[in-house]
């Protein structure tokens, strides 16, 4: 894996979990506005936006450095718009990260002629 397809993959792990949390507190922040006089919609919702325009942004150039399939695209676009979905792609994307570390160092080693 080269560095740039690293990099889109690691700024994409990194913006799934703020972008899951935000979603959870908007999600929050809609109840309390129908049940009390607190409405912080209009900032949570300002932010969340924000932060699902970068996870799109980060994940439309990973699926492109990446060269995922339309199975494994599809997968992580739905995972963003699921409440809980970014900590799941956030755990995944990790593990696809040491994945390709590990095969990186045993090319390097002589181990593997992948």
């Amino acid at each position: 894996m080269d560095l740039k397809t690293a990099t889109a993959l690691r700024r994409l792990r990194l913006v799934s979990a703020p972008e899951a949390v935000s979603f959870l507190i908007l999600l929050v922040c809609s109840v309390l506005k129908r049940t009390t006089e607190f409405n912080a919609v209009p900032v949570m919702g300002a932010i969340h936006g924000v932060l699902f325009i970068l996870y799109v942004i980060f994940w439309a150039d990973a699926w492109n450095r990446s060269k995922w399939s339309f199975r494994t695209a599809a997968l992580y676009f739905v995972l963003s718009v699921l409440p809980t979905g970014g900590f799941f792609a956030e755990r995944k994307l990790r593990r696809e990260a040491e994945d390709a570390v590990i095969a990186d160092r045993a090319r390097k080693e002589g181990v593997v002629n992948a």
